[in-house]
């Protein structure tokens, strides 16, 4: 329908981030042939899986910066065709290694999988600028909710797509594949995608009016209307419910990436399974999570509504899931059946991914005017775990066994809850002194 325009955005977002999780997803799943053509042992896997994240980590407060200036437009296109690119060159990039880097394949995937991960980094700082600029204030949550759907749909995916396309070609075409797609993807958003709705000609007049309805704000909640250039980057680290809720994410990330890079490994090493069994089995623990997902951000827009509580609606929904996700992962090694280890690793993930879209959704009840730039900034803190969870996981299962990396995750997700116990999102009011101030510079 002409007046809901914004939603087909939001599902081109969606396919984006599918494309993007079976982009970083599909290296474990070829775990097996990658480490029998180059001979890494557990702990070089571990970090080959971990140079993702130095890439990411940066490239999400990069973009998150340059969509406030530039633009979400610009930053999809740009980083795009990067990302597509690189997934391409990581079926090259052991032979990269060898021959530029002293004969080091571990060396060509450090390279290739940094720039990689720079290049996707920005993705959810971008996304959460476009949700900014294109979702009403009713529904905020769940746009948010919507935009991260493809996280869990995308792991989910994974399993299968990388399997399929594993039986019927070696791990290197998979990847010539797998980054084709994502260059097909960039065509389609670049015709279709403007970065504010009053830009776009197939936007109505009613659907404008909805996305920039002032009446259906909370006292404590701000309409974007452009970005906000008096509000400096480091005022991030003076507002404790933006500091505590990256923390929050970061235990999210941390459950997350853990279960897209280690499952498949600990699947084959602890009970056997062969790639062939991996298909299915790769996807029980992101069943719930694709549901749960969106539901969070329905559940939480539910309360802002009944309770006019924004702490309530998405630091409340937070701490009780991460207490959740705690327990189940918690328990996984009490359980010696694969039976029992799926269900909790199931029922584990669906209370992670519940609260998800609350975390970015802070940031715009906070501060709608600098989401991409703050965005940026949770996403590179939260992004720390995507560096810590592959690469400590590879020293703790070489120490002391799988069951370690399951206690890692449950205390991640305690410290997590802990964290969005103080996050108090809105808008904070400016105090006398500032508005003061802000009338003489005026």
């Amino acid at each position: 329908m002409r007046e809901n325009y914004r939603y087909k955005i939001m599902l081109m977002m969606v396919l984006m981030v599918i494309i993007n999780y079976i982009d970083r997803g599909a290296i474990s799943y070829g775990s097996k042939q990658i480490i029998g053509e180059f001979g890494f042992d557990t702990i070089a896997w571990g970090a080959v899986l971990g140079y993702f994240g130095y890439g990411y980590l940066f490239g999400s407060l990069f973009g998150g910066v340059l969509s406030d200036k530039k633009g979400p437009k610009f930053v999809w296109i740009i980083i795009g065709i990067s990302w597509s690119v690189f997934v391409i060159l990581t079926a090259f990039a052991g032979d990269i290694g060898k021959a530029l880097f002293g004969g080091s394949a571990l060396a060509g995937f450090a390279v290739v999988r940094i720039l990689f991960g720079f290049s996707e980094g920005p993705t959810f700082s971008t996304i959460n600028k476009t949700n900014a600029n294109w979702a009403t204030p009713k529904e905020r949550g769940f746009a948010a909710s919507v935009g991260l759907l493809g996280t869990p749909l995308g792991a989910l995916l994974t399993a299968p797509v990388a399997v399929g396309l594993l039986s019927i070609a070696n791990w290197k075409t998979v990847f010539i594949i797998l980054g084709s797609l994502g260059l097909v993807w960039i065509i389609g958003w670049a015709k279709m995608f403007k970065d504010v709705p009053e830009k776009h000609p197939k936007v109505s007049k009613e659907e404008l009016a909805k996305i920039r309805a002032e009446q259906d704000l909370l006292p404590d909640e701000k309409l974007i209307t452009q970005t906000d250039h008096s509000v400096k980057w480091y005022y991030f680290f003076k507002n404790p419910t933006l500091v505590f809720n990256a923390i929050g994410y970061f235990a999210f990330q941390y459950v997350n990436f853990l279960l897209l890079t280690w499952t498949p490994k600990y699947l084959q090493d602890q009970f056997h399974f062969e790639l062939s069994s991996l298909w299915y089995l790769g996807m029980i623990p992101w069943i719930g999570a694709v549901f749960t997902v969106l539901l969070g951000g329905k559940i939480s827009d539910m309360l802002r509504l009944k309770t006019g509580s924004l702490r309530i609606a998405r630091a409340g929904l937070a701490v009780v899931s991460l207490l959740l996700t705690a327990i189940c992962f918690l328990l996984i090694p009490t359980q010696q059946t694969i039976f029992g280890v799926m269900t909790l690793m199931f029922i584990g993930n669906a209370f992670n991914f519940l609260p998800n879209s609350v975390y970015w959704t802070v940031i715009i009840d906070t501060e709608p005017g600098r989401a991409g730039t703050f965005g940026g900034i949770t996403h590179f803190i939260t992004n720390t775990a995507t560096i810590i969870a592959p690469t400590l996981t590879g020293f703790l299962v070489v120490s002391f066994g799988y069951s370690s990396m399951f206690v890692a995750a449950g205390i991640a997700a305690a410290v997590g809850m802990l964290a969005m116990a103080f996050v108090k999102p809105g808008a904070k009011k400016a105090s006398t002194e500032n508005l003061a101030s802000a009338q003489v510079n005026s």
